[in-house]
């Protein structure tokens, strides 16, 4: 199989952390002397706290500190040593308490993370299924990856999609003995809830169904003694339910706590769960604290507590449902979303929320599809009603300026959030006093004055449209063909008359994976200057393309029952067909950088216009200020595969030829590329007859059928028919000398572009003498020698086995794309995938 370099997760993760933090608004440091958890001071500056997860505030409860401060000075900072041997001797008071607030005996680990490592590999056993609800939270899907190495099935739905959990349900029941549903109780994003009642009828029609919910989220704030979410909904823990709560968030202390009603399994998770055997026990400050919060979980106070937060939640949501502003799953709990789409335009909010005193969470990726990016305010009863209500105003006041600043607007928002409801028409907005004067004293930063001003939320096309024109056509016939050639040309197959033949090759077949429609760009200034100039397809793409192998190996299995399993809609700059840079860029125009954005809004206006899944631009070299724009719009970089360019064929000879590779790529050359040209009769055509046509059109097939490495749908025939229609292609075609059949082995489908570049698109070898005769890299060498003959300057090798195209004096040279997509789902799902063919 060809080898191509893949995407790293965690370099496309750190990329965005990274701009992130350089926008200020991650990595911060508290620097306050004493916490109280209402404010936090950050650089000088003191806020309101508006991103805790303590959401009852106790946290800063005096009986919890006391109680910790006591268990130091009586037993020590830690007590080192397994729980499995010996436990410190606060956790039986602990235990004991849990056990009186849920009725059932529970498990303690160290924290939520640690106690699904434990759990989860213990109660799935090899011959059960799992779901995960793609937003359950990570620790979760991170436990799991351990049951794909013992071959366990771990599947994915997109997020409370009962009907595609039931298929899946359906899916497994057959090969599984118990179906493990994983979901969170009250997601930590944007503050929604699992359907539970639904979920326990799905458990009565399909008794092989578990659930097992992660509810640290909603701990404390909600049910009866403090219990969470999902056990107010219950009432009762079913047998066929495992419920995860916490002891740090919202209750106050550090660790977790697992729930089950099945004594023998409990026992078998205490006997040998990873972690629990050889992870450190909990602190006996920790200890304590959570038996000291455990005793007002167990007291009337509870409910009061819940009541005092509860007010505040509904008074926050009341202020906020007369407002236009974008909030996500408005309910009943203590988190709130307010959607932005773009990354920049939530560093910009942030950073405007800074300044007025209020810290709030960017929500950003890989927490939150990049496109849905927004800011997570949380409540908790630390916060006050004046200062929730000023929240609420700064809000109001800065949003549509955040907007403005980003070049975003509402409508886009609603667009990426798939807001479908009417807002109120924000005309004007006066902007009122902030914090009363009786908090005056923080935080010192505050604003007071009273301003009055016109706001709107920014239109759709700003004043960048008044210095550049656009010419959009959906042909490259519209466009001036030297025009263009100048532009894109003498790269790949896209100068103008390689678009002819693409279009002429991917419009109007009657397989939807090889229809293409064709959108162009050209953006010049007002004196017809090009600035800008590419073009987009929209088709089918497989989303595992640039995905390992292994995992595309796994698909096609699927595939073969259903030929669209996940596969995605995508305007995707260039073509799957092209390589290269399909974007020109006049960077030394002072409008460069409008007109990059503008060519955004125009793109983005067609992409929901087509109703696409993903948007993808590509194929760039490393830029900063690409890097900078394209992220802060609401893409991700990814690596993309390498591309191989020769543009050194200023030899003569063979000889001069092998003297210009290095030593060791020489001595590779001559021992095992030369010796082997005397194995083939080797012809070079402008037309193929029928059988030459179809035997050529076998041997793409078989090199497509061999590597997964880029997994794109396979040309139909008629591709290749069109191919020898067209007057700027020829075919590299090798027989093996042999005294009987002398068959047809390799074959090279070769663009000629503008007199400039030699392209071999595409390549088919009969796999039986490929490594005897050393075929690929024959194929290889034919084409240098051909485009030398051509006396072409260039030769694009394209993508993939960029190792054996190096050692034939090519250059490589890193790409990367940037992407957007409605949701992580497809990503996520594939990560499910990862290794589960060394299981087999």
């Amino acid at each position: 199989m060809a080898k191509i370099k893949h995407n790293n997760f965690i370099d496309t993760v750190d990329e965005v952390i990274a701009g992130a933090k350089k926008e200020g608004v991650l990595h911060l440091y508290a620097e306050d002397q004493i916490l109280n958890g209402r404010t936090l001071q950050i650089k000088g500056t003191k806020m309101f706290h508006f991103g805790t997860t303590g959401y009852l505030g106790l946290e800063q409860d005096i009986r919890l500190k006391e109680a910790a401060i006591a268990a130091i000075h009586q037993y020590g900072t830690q007590f080192p040593l397994s729980k499995t041997y010996i436990s410190n001797p606060l956790y039986g008071e602990l235990e004991s308490k849990i056990e009186k607030m849920y009725g059932i005996p529970p498990i303690i680990t160290k924290n939520s993370t640690l106690g699904h490592l434990a759990v989860i590999p213990t109660v799935v056993r090899d011959e059960d299924g799992v779901i995960l609800d793609h937003q359950v939270h990570w620790s979760v899907q991170n436990a799991c990856q351990l049951l794909k190495i013992r071959g366990v099935a771990v599947e994915m739905i997109r997020h409370n999609n009962l009907n595609m959990l039931e298929d899946k349900i359906k899916y497994l029941a057959t090969r599984c003995n118990k179906i493990w549903y994983m979901a969170d109780g009250v997601y930590s994003m944007f503050g929604d809830f699992a359907p539970i009642p639904d979920l326990m009828e799905l458990c009565k029609k399909y008794p092989q169904l578990q659930l097992y919910f992660d509810d640290v989220h909603g701990m404390s704030w909600r049910g009866e003694n403090g219990t969470g979410y999902v056990l107010d909904i219950l009432k009762n823990l079913p047998d066929n339910v495992l419920l995860f709560g916490t002891l740090s968030k919202t209750f106050g202390a550090s660790g977790a706590t697992l729930l089950c009603t099945n004594t023998r399994l409990r026992e078998k998770i205490k006997n040998f769960g990873g972690p629990l055997t050889f992870s450190a026990q909990l602190e006996p400050a920790s200890v304590a604290a959570a038996i000291a919060s455990a005793n007002i979980h167990l007291s009337p106070e509870i409910t009061s507590l819940q009541y005092d937060l509860s007010e505040k939640i509904e008074y926050f949501k009341s202020l906020l449902e007369k407002t236009a502003l974008p909030m996500i799953a408005l309910n009943n709990s203590p988190v709130f979303f307010l959607g932005t789409a773009m990354p920049l335009t939530a560093y910009k909010m942030v950073q405007r929320l800074f300044n007025e005193g209020f810290y709030v969470n960017p929500a950003i990726y890989p927490a939150v599809p990049i496109k849905n990016t927004g800011i997570r305010i949380t409540l908790s009863r630390h916060n006050q009603k004046e200062e929730i209500k000023a929240l609420v105003e700064a809000l109001e006041y800065h949003f549509p300026k955040a907007l403005e600043e980003s070049g975003n607007s509402l409508n886009k928002v609603k667009k990426a959030f798939g807001i479908v409801e009417t807002f109120p028409q924000i005309e004007t907005h006066k902007k009122k006093n902030f914090p009363s004067d009786e908090i005056k004293n923080c935080p010192d930063n505050y604003r007071k004055d009273s301003l009055s001003q016109t706001i709107t939320f920014p239109e759709e096309n700003a004043e960048i449209k008044m210095d550049l024109v656009v010419q959009y056509e959906v042909s490259i016939d519209k466009i001036n063909k030297q025009n263009w050639n100048e532009l894109l040309g003498k790269q790949n197959t896209f100068d103008w008359e390689g678009l002819c033949f693409l279009e002429n090759a991917f419009t109007n077949t009657n397989a939807p994976e090889n229809n293409w429609d064709f959108h162009y760009y050209i953006i010049k200034d007002k004196k017809g200057i090009p600035v800008l100039a590419t073009f987009f397809t929209f088709g089918l793409w497989k989303d595992d393309m640039l995905a390992a192998e292994s995992i595309s190996l796994q698909l096609e299995e699927k595939r073969k029952q259903d030929p669209s399993y996940l596969t995605s809609k995508v305007l995707g700059m260039g073509s799957l067909f092209t390589a290269g840079n399909h974007c020109y860029i006049n960077k030394k125009h002072p409008l460069a950088e409008e007109a990059i954005m503008l060519l955004l809004e125009q793109v983005e206006t067609l992409y929901y216009q087509l109703n696409a899944d993903m948007l993808v631009l590509r194929d760039f070299e490393e830029d900063e200020q690409l890097n900078r724009i394209f992220h802060n719009q609401g893409f991700l970089k990814i690596n993309m595969p390498e591309t191989c360019i020769i543009q050194n064929t200023e030899w003569n000879s063979i000889e001069e030829f092998s003297t210009s590779l290095s030593p060791r790529s020489r001595k590779h050359f001559l021992k095992e590329v030369l010796p082997f040209e005397q194995s083939f009769d080797i012809v070079i055509k402008d037309k193929l007859t029928k059988e030459e046509l179809e035997q050529g059109y076998k041997l793409y097939q078989n090199v497509k059928n061999n590597n997964h490495a880029i997994n794109t749908f396979s040309y139909p025939i008629e591709v290749f028919q069109k191919m020898e229609e067209h007057s700027k292609w020829e075919f590299i075609l090798l027989y093996l000398k042999n005294e009987n059949t002398n068959p047809l082995v390799g074959i090279l489908f070769c663009y000629k572009n503008t007199a400039h570049t030699y392209v071999p698109s595409l390549i088919g070898m009969d796999y039986t003498y490929a490594k005897e005769f050393q075929l690929y890299r024959q194929l290889l060498f034919q084409t240098i020698k051909r485009a030398k003959e051509l006396n072409f300057n260039k030769i694009d090798f394209g993508v993939s086995a960029t190792f054996e195209k190096r050692k034939l004096g090519a250059t490589i040279i890193p790409k990367v794309a940037y992407i957007q997509a409605r949701d992580n789902f497809s990503m996520e799902l594939m990560g499910t995938l990862q290794n589960e063919d060394k299981t087999r």
